[in-house]
């Protein structure tokens, strides 16, 4: 495993045991042990983490959850730990840090942000511009469903469209935050918007992400 995938990776997996299985996430309506379980099928059961994307495979997806769910929360975290199997695509270097950087940055900030007593985690400037690089190439994608111009914008003046439109709102953050607010996450993210109020309104309540 790569160096930004392996370290987020462990601190997702230490966050998690910490918390313990029945603690809130910011996932809407999943718990610790759910979010575990996400993050075990995603990589270990690649014939059910279809339903990710596609409608066709939301069934089993489903019963996959309900039945890593149902382990001991214990195996779910050493499941992460670990890693995935040698067979799955995620165990080649490339493809783990190309993958989870990011899944596992935003999952671990899931677990630290649902607690009342989070404070503002520093990355350092080399995982930074990794996020950047990932969100510069994924803010299409995350903002398509965007009902206003979203403009994304690093503090060193940096930006990138994802989606075009009128009116604007402009997003000034750290990358870290920024990709939080890009994958739904906008209510935790430290972030500035700004742009017509009742246009900010609405994109803090659009559902953003893949």
């Amino acid at each position: 495993m790569s160096m930004h995938a392996k370290r987020e990776r462990l601190l997702l997996a230490d966050l998690l045991e910490a918390a313990g299985p029945s603690a809130p996430t910011l996932c809407e309506g999943w718990l610790t042990r759910d979010l575990a379980a996400h993050v075990v099928v995603r990589e270990r059961r690649p014939d059910a983490a279809g339903g990710l994307l596609l409608n066709v495979l939301k069934d089993r997806l489903a019963r996959a959850m309900t039945e890593y769910a149902a382990k001991p929360y214990e195996e779910l975290i050493q499941l992460i730990r670990t890693g995935p199997p040698k067979l799955s695509p995620y165990a080649l270097k490339q493809i783990d840090e190309a993958a989870n950087a990011v899944e596992f940055y935003v999952h671990a900030e899931d677990v630290r942000r649902a607690q009342p007593d989070w404070s503002p985690r520093e990355l350092d400037p080399v995982f930074s511009d990794a996020l950047w690089s990932r969100l510069e190439r994924l803010s299409r994608l995350t903002g398509r469903r965007s009902p206003v111009g979203l403009v994304l914008r690093r503090p060193n003046g940096q930006t990138a469209v994802a989606h075009k439109g009128t009116p604007v709102v402009t997003v000034t953050g750290e990358p870290g935050e920024l990709t939080l607010f890009c994958f739904g996450r906008q209510s935790a993210a430290a972030v500035e918007l700004d742009g017509e109020k009742e246009a900010v309104a609405r994109l803090t309540t659009a559902q953003l992400g893949l």
